[in-house]
């Protein structure tokens, strides 16, 4: 393991929350050993698993990571973070997520910010799909942007792959215990509210597995949209997502009457698939073609399937809201 002295004001603390994680473990611990940069300390908030992953933890910890587990059942992501931030002795904080893979030198480009004479108080890395079928191509192309997409003014870091000096979590307030899904998200916003100054750090790559089919990835973009009728956000994008496939079924009879609006409705729908294409298309090179085609012909299913979730998602998290808004704090919507 690699390994250097640091002064205590650039110390790191890796924070990070599991649940029922065990066959995942063995790779984010491998990767964090082969880092370039160690972290000080990591702290480990287990929600309560079943599967072995409390044992596997100490296993690593004997093997000379400086681990601490917290076990906390049922706390959700935005407790467990909180908890394990609280519990660091560290100022600078990194965040990722139990089902991924860090670059070997994730940690090291995530805090070389953090050592510039005017450091910001929070740096977003980067994370890119590791598919391992024709599905999951397609699906990391549909739905994750490239590096050279990204405009650093205005992106909005995951927790998959961020840090952030413990004053700034303070500020903000840490992590909203309120909400289960796009907890990330409302944070970078009360961060962004509070002033705080971000640095871009493409190279601090984080590797996660997309999900494995349809149904996994309808039912996580049905929590993610839930998650923005929780805290009332995007209200515009959700109001034209719906007046799109509202106004479908009507497009089509008038297009019966009048064939020529057929298209514009084609250039718009070769609009919405130009971008997941443009990425397919990059990553193509090394299939047979039969998975290219396929590959190919996933993404307009993808897209269906995720507005759809998103579509049922967000009144789910309207109504939610609706029930309960003595745990809602009040906010400016993000439309």
């Amino acid at each position: 393991m690699a390994d250097a002295p640091w002064p205590a004001e650039q110390r790191v603390a890796l924070c990070l929350t599991v649940l029922n994680e065990a066959d995942n473990l063995a790779a984010l611990f491998g990767s964090i050993v082969g880092q370039t940069r160690l972290p000080d300390e990591i702290i480990i908030v287990d929600g309560g698993s079943s599967d072995g992953t409390a044992e596997l933890v100490w296993e690593w910890e004997a093997r000379g990571l400086p681990l601490s587990l917290l076990v906390q059942p049922g706390a959700n992501i935005s407790q467990g973070r909180n908890l394990a931030i609280a519990q660091a002795q560290s100022p600078i904080i990194a965040v990722t997520d139990a089902g991924v893979r860090l670059d070997r030198g994730w940690l090291a480009a995530l805090t070389e910010p953090f050592r510039a004479p005017n450091p910001p108080d929070v740096v977003a890395g980067f994370f890119q799909s590791d598919p391992r079928s024709v599905f999951e191509i397609a699906l990391g192309a549909t739905t994750l942007p490239t590096a050279a997409e990204v405009r650093p003014d205005s992106f909005w870091p995951s927790s998959r792959s961020v840090a952030f000096t413990r004053r700034a979590w303070e500020r903000a307030g840490g992590y909203p215990e309120w909400l289960d899904y796009c907890e990330d998200l409302l944070f970078d916003f009360a961060l962004h509210d509070d002033g705080c100054t971000q640095a871009w750090a493409p190279d601090a790559v984080v590797h996660f597995r997309p999900r494995t089919g349809p149904r996994g990835f309808f039912v996580q973009y049905y929590r993610y949209a839930r998650g923005d009728g929780k805290a009332d956000l995007f209200r515009k994008r959700h109001a034209i997502r719906y007046a799109t496939y509202l106004g479908l079924p009507v497009g089509l009879l008038l297009a019966r009457r009048w064939p020529w609006l057929l298209g514009p409705g084609a250039l718009a729908a070769a609009a919405y698939l130009r971008r997941p294409y443009l990425r397919l298309w990059s990553v193509l090179g090394g299939l047979p073609w039969r998975e290219r085609l396929a590959a190919l012909a996933w993404v307009p299913v993808i897209r269906i399937v995720g507005d759809v979730a998103k579509i049922l998602g967000y009144p789910a998290g309207l109504w939610w809201r609706l029930r309960h808004p003595e745990l809602v704090p009040a906010a400016h919507p993000r439309r």
